[in-house]
């Protein structure tokens, strides 16, 4: 007996006879036409592959192959995969969601896309084609040289405060006039940008798609041009400019998650330079074949770049001031690395570890890991939030995928006028009570006495169309709840309209958040009075297609959150 021709083990069988399987059907991954398995490559790529791997590993996300086993440190051997489970359980799964943090696929798959889906997963991943240098090169496109580019900005737009808005199922990205409320433009961009990343200038916006597209956009013209593309790979999430003082946009790196490696290129042309491969040991030892690169920023103190490797819990320092003889620095920290932000002084990067539930603490000043901070399950802080708490001092911030808590951890600091708070550095000395898991993002300003969490993934309607807004001056009370989807006055939906990622303008004054529809709903952006928390502006067009991250100009150049 086989699955996909490899032997299986005695004790799958056991399992599934337990569960009153036949062995034939234990043995046997679904069958399916090759027009089938095409299809769901695509929508796995498109909805699945972010945190369950392109290999089906886990990582945020469950191991979705179809047998898995691993020992723990006591010996004791445990074995799952998807072909235990079988396709109708799969089907609830993928159609109900979990209280882990999978979001409900009931308003976004069909039926037949579900069980399409269920039967895909139990058999056996195929493994995506390497990407290298010369592919890089060869996908490469300068559409308008430096020299030909405008010497001076030929527009009147205050490009502090444009917001570049992802456009997730559309492939394009809005850039949107805050000071008007007007979308200046729309770009095609590679499918699903993650990020949108500013140059040191804020001339230059650079996104990055999840098929690995990055582009350069030049808001200098009369109208956003895109300049210069490059492939990373076929799969990708972060990128980031060299900011250090001397090095200024001199590069940009770019991290993927197919395969794992990372990029260098030149940072006003996109000209290949380097790549470099993650591969390799975990933090406890084990090889890895797919460690992602998740998340990488600038350091403002050092000319090196903080890179994040999912799968192996491996923090990279890459000094980038000699590319030929490339020094990095190696931080071990925990499984599975994600998304993060600096601390108030931007020192200390702060990571999560989510499947691990821990946030990484790392200084940057003398390239160590600072602290393991234990938290609730799956934190999940985008950038994170940073403020003064009146009783811990400064304190950075995150929610949490799989629990219903924000969780305040305090940072250390070179101000002595925070040396009273030392004791309490590196712990979570708070967590804010949500209605619910299901937290992506959390957001406040340096001018705000709000702290704003959304709560996307929660697969009640009522919650993941809210966002919730904690009064900083008093923590105490409960948060007030913003019903997004009311407000913007669209017609209701069968789909879940989900309210995700709260963006402040460049004066602290608003919030921008991204309501999110199906691709045949439509979506809009809602903008609140940050003072009175009342309805100032809805954005709403054909154009504006599942807008989910907003990253505006001032505050992403600056780091300011």
């Amino acid at each position: 007996m086989s699955i996909a021709g490899k032997p299986i083990l005695a004790g799958v069988v056991a399992g599934f006879s337990l569960l009153g399987l036949s062995i034939a059907q234990a043995n046997t991954a679904p069958a399916m036409t090759d027009a089938e398995k095409e299809a769901a490559k695509q929508i796995y790529f498109e909805r699945c592959a972010g945190c369950h791997g392109v290999l089906r590993k886990g990582a945020t996300g469950k191991n979705l192959e179809p047998h898995w086993s691993k020992t723990d440190a006591d010996g004791k051997k445990t074995e799952g995969g998807t072909l235990k489970l079988g396709t109708k359980r799969l089907e609830n799964i993928i159609a109900y969601g979990t209280e882990g943090g999978m979001v409900n696929y009931d308003d976004i798959l069909t039926k037949e896309e579900i069980n399409l889906m269920a039967r895909y997963i139990q058999n056996t991943p195929d493994v995506p084609p390497e990407f290298s240098l010369q592919d890089m090169k060869d996908s490469w496109k300068l559409i308008v040289p430096v020299d030909q580019r405008p010497k001076k900005q030929l527009n009147k737009i205050n490009l502090k405060n444009v917001f570049a808005i992802t456009l997730r199922d559309a492939g394009k990205l809005a850039l949107v006039d805050g000071d008007t409320h007007k979308i200046w433009k729309i770009l095609d961009t590679g499918y699903a940008v993650h990020i949108s990343r500013l140059s040191a200038s804020g001339r230059y916006v650079y996104t990055v798609g999840r098929d690995g597209l990055t582009t350069i956009i030049d808001m200098w013209y009369e109208e956003p041009t895109t300049v210069a593309t490059v492939r990373l790979g076929s799969d990708a999430r972060s990128v980031d400019t060299s900011k250090f003082k001397g090095y200024e946009d001199k590069y940009l790196i770019g991290g993927t998650y197919w395969p794992p490696q990372y990029s260098i290129m030149d940072g006003e042309t996109l000209e290949p330079i380097k790549v470099v491969s993650t591969r390799g040991q975990t933090v406890d030892g084990e090889y890895h074949p797919e460690p992602r690169v998740a998340s990488i920023v600038a350091s403002h103190i050092k000319p090196e770049w903080v890179v994040n490797v999912k799968e192996t819990g491996q923090i990279i320092l890459v000094d980038y001031t000699d590319l030929k003889n490339l020094k990095t620095t190696t931080i071990e920290s925990a499984k599975f690395l994600h998304d993060g932000g600096w601390d108030i002084s931007k020192r200390y990067f702060m990571v999560a570890a989510n499947a691990s539930n821990k946030v990484a603490a790392v200084d940057t000043k003398t390239g160590k890991l600072a602290a393991l901070v234990d938290t609730a399950k799956i934190p999940h802080p985008g950038r994170g939030a940073n403020f003064i708490h009146p009783q811990f001092g400064p304190v950075w911030t995150t929610g949490h995928l799989g629990d219903d808590v924000v969780s305040l951890i305090s940072t250390a600091s070179d101000d002595p006028k925070f040396a009273k708070y030392k004791d309490h550095n590196w712990k979570v000395v708070q967590e804010l009570k949500m209605p619910g898991a299901g937290n992506l993002f959390v957001k406040t300003h340096p001018k705000s006495k709000n702290l704003w969490a959304d709560a996307p993934m929660n697969p009640e309607r009522e919650v993941a169309e809210s966002v919730y807004v904690y009064d900083l001056n008093d923590l105490s009370k409960a948060p007030k709840r913003l019903d997004v989807a009311k407000d913007s006055g669209l017609p209701e939906s069968k789909a879940i309209r989900r309210a995700t990622h709260p963006e402040y303008n460049e004066a602290g004054d608003e919030v921008w958040i991204s309501l999110w529809g199906g691709k045949t709903d439509q979506s809009a952006i809602v903008i609140y009075d940050d003072k009175t928390l009342k309805l100032k502006k809805v954005i709403t067009d054909p154009a504006i297609v599942t807008p989910t991250g907003k990253f505006n100009v001032f505050n992403t150049m600056h780091d300011v959150y």
